[in-house]
């Protein structure tokens, strides 16, 4: 047994968790010279790999879609805690903190991980299959609270401005949270099946046979190390957010890109996992991760800052722009036409890093 506990500790996967911890305690608030910047960046990076590996294993234990919610949850809620402490710190830029972080994930999740998922499936098989009911259900949650929350903002005349009222915001934060806990109930209970990867000829895989299954205790630990690094991939990537923004600045590029680039590190996990499991033909796997991840963000984001408006000052503009809003449906309408069919080929993947580009460029050069 002390073999065993030694062997566990002399692991990376558990060591660096731990570590990024540390890290993050002994340099949180403070200004960080490069050389401390570049060992955060190494020890962010480890971080990432080892979230990915213990959702994994968590993952092979429950099943999915749980696998997938897990992460997806875990990831959001720590981000939805960092949205909250950079709002509560005030200054100009927070009014729109929240709006641009969902947004941003919003487009990562939707066309960058889905995009990269079908075209590394398309490829290394042929083609990318998946359930269209699970993916369409989830597409369409997607898109109903996107649409609730970021763009009718745009339009309401109760406040000056892409602001809801306090009656409106109460409304939206109540919606995401049903909606999030309908499709929830709906992929776990009611319709599990519909979120399960699925064979060419349409049969859903309901067990992976291929690895033993890890113990009640090996998950146990992972579940553990899964919530340390993900703690250590947030606080880390906001502590080389200074270092970001003041490159940022020195390259003339607008402030937005922060917001890009952070969302980008802390998406990393859900990234790496889903094109994991397109590479082993279970796409519907990385469809899970990508949308569940952007459902999480809206659901929990939503509701969270509208509870921190109680005690925040200053204004919560969430409505987005005309360019925002064409990408936005653009999106939705190109996500629809791909879950439709039930399977992808190159082209689909294409199309959809094509507009996750055209996002990044217009972040860029707006």
């Amino acid at each position: 047994m002390i073999v065993g506990l030694r062997s566990l500790v002399t692991r990376w996967t558990a060591v660096v968790p731990v570590a990024a911890v540390v890290l993050l305690v002994f340099t949180w608030g403070r200004d960080l010279p490069g050389a401390v910047v570049a060992l955060v960046t190494l020890v962010l990076a480890g971080a990432v790999l080892a979230a990915v590996h213990h959702a994994e294993v968590i993952a092979h234990r429950a099943g999915e879609p749980f696998g997938s919610l897990v992460l997806a949850v875990a990831v959001t809620i720590i981000e939805v805690a960092l949205i909250v402490t950079l709002m509560a710190d005030g200054g100009d830029k927070s009014s729109t903190l929240a709006r641009d972080t969902v947004f941003a994930a919003v487009m990562i999740t939707c066309n960058g991980i889905v995009g990269l998922s079908l075209l590394t499936a398309s490829i290394r098989h042929g083609t990318a299959v998946f359930n269209p009911e699970g993916t369409g259900a989830a597409l369409a949650t997607v898109a109903t609270l996107a649409t609730l929350s970021l763009v009718l903002p745009t339009f309401t005349t109760s406040k000056p401005g892409p602001e809801f009222s306090t009656a409106q915001l109460t409304f939206a934060a109540l919606a995401s949270l049903v909606l999030y806990g309908l499709f929830v109930a709906t992929q776990t209970v009611r319709h599990r099946d519909y979120f399960l990867p699925v064979t060419r000829q349409g049969e859903v895989i309901t067990a992976d046979g291929h690895a033993e299954l890890p113990t009640a205790r090996e998950v146990r630990i992972s579940l553990g190390l899964l919530g340390l690094a993900l703690v250590g991939v947030v606080g880390l990537a906001k502590g080389v957010s200074p270092t970001i923004e003041s490159g940022v600045e020195a390259a003339g590029l607008p402030h937005a890109v922060v917001g890009v680039v952070i969302a980008l590190l802390v998406l990393l996990p859900e990234t790496i996992a889903a094109l994991r499991a397109a590479r082993r033909d279970r796409v519907q796997t990385s469809l899970n991760l990508a949308l569940g991840s952007a459902m999480a963000s809206i659901g929990l984001t939503i509701p969270a800052v509208a509870l921190a408006t109680v005690w925040l000052s200053g204004p919560l503009v969430l409505g987005l722009g005309a360019t925002h809003m064409v990408l936005l449906v653009l999106t939705v309408v190109v996500g629809s036409l791909t879950v439709v069919p039930g399977r992808a080929t190159p082209l689909q993947g294409g199309v959809h890093l094509v507009l996750f580009a055209a996002y990044l460029e217009l972040a860029v050069n707006p």
